[in-house]
C-alpha cells in the first residue's frame, strides 16, 4: 500500500499559499492512489523541539546508557523517523522566512538524520522516497530580479536530503504572495502577477499527476 507523508510549516493558517498548494498535492495524490494512506503533521501548530544535546546523544548512546531525558528524546525521534520510513512520497508546504526555511522544518530535518535508522554504513537509506516542496515567497526572486539567489531553501535542501539518501526532490513554487498585503509592494500593482504565479503552481501539480497517470 502506498503512503504519503504530508507536512506543513507555515505559521499562517488562513491565506497560506504553501498550505493550499500542499493540500492540492495531497488531494491529487489521493485521487491517483485510491488505496493509499496519508499521515499529516503540522510543524507550525505542533512544533518539534529543536535538536539539543539530549536528542543528539540519544542517537549515539546505547539504550541502557541513556538518561530518562535522552530516552524521551529518542522516542520522539523514532516517531518522526517512523513516519518518514513508512512513506513512499512526501509533500511539504514551505514558506520563505528571512531567505530560508522555517525553523520548524529545520527541527524536523534534524530529527530524521539518524545513524542506523536513516543512514547506514554506505550512506542514506531513503533513496526510494520522493519529496515535493510546495513553496511560497512574498516577493520576487526570479532571474533578473534584485533578489535573485536570495532564496536559500533549495540549495540547502538538495544537499541536506542527500544525507538520508533522498535525491528525487522537486520544487513547485509560487511568489509575490505579499503583492496585495505589503504596503511597500501594493503600489507596484503586482496582483495579477501574483495570481498567475499561484495558478501556474496549481497547474504544475496537476501536470505532474497527469504525467504519472499517462506513464502508468
Amino acid at each position: 500500500m502506498t503512503h504519503l507523508l504530508h507536512l506543513d510549516s507555515s505559521m499562517r493558517t488562513e491565506g497560506s499559499r504553501s498550505r493550499k498548494l500542499s493540500a492540492h498535492f495531497a488531494d491529487a495524490w489521493r485521487a491517483a492512489n485510491p488505496g493509499g494512506t496519508v499521515t499529516y503533521r503540522d510543524l507550525a501548530a505542533d512544533p518539534l523541539p529543536h535538536l539539543d544535546q539530549d536528542a543528539f546523544l540519544a542517537n549515539v548512546l546505547a539504550p541502557e546508557d541513556r538518561t530518562p531525558a535522552q530516552q524521551a528524546a529518542r522516542e520522539l525521534t523514532e516517531t518522526v523517523v517512523d513516519e518518514l520510513l513508512a512513506a513512499d512520497e512526501v509533500v511539504v508546504g514551505m514558506p520563505l522566512y528571512n531567505f530560508s526555511a522555517p525553523t520548524t522544518f529545520k527541527a524536523w530535518s534534524d530529527r530524521i538524520v539518524v545513524p542506523g535508522l536513516t543512514i547506514g554504513e554506505g550512506g542514506g537509506l531513503l533513496g526510494r522516497v520522493r519529496i515535493t516542496f510546495t513553496t511560497a515567497r512574498g516577493g520576487g526572486y526570479g532571474p533578473g530580479t534584485p533578489r535573485e539567489g536570495w532564496d536559500h531553501r533549495a540549495p540547502w535542501l538538495l544537499h541536506a536530503l542527500t544525507a538520508v539518501g533522498i535525491t528525487d526532490v522537486r520544487f513547485i513554487e509560487t511568489e509575490l504572495t505579499l503583492a496585495r498585503e505589503s504596503p511597500a509592494m501594493a503600489p507596484l500593482d503586482l496582483g495579477a502577477a501574483e495570481d498567475k504565479s499561484l495558478a501556474d503552481a496549481y497547474a504544475a501539480i496537476d501536470a505532474l499527476f497527469a504525467e504519472r497517470s499517462a506513464a502508468a
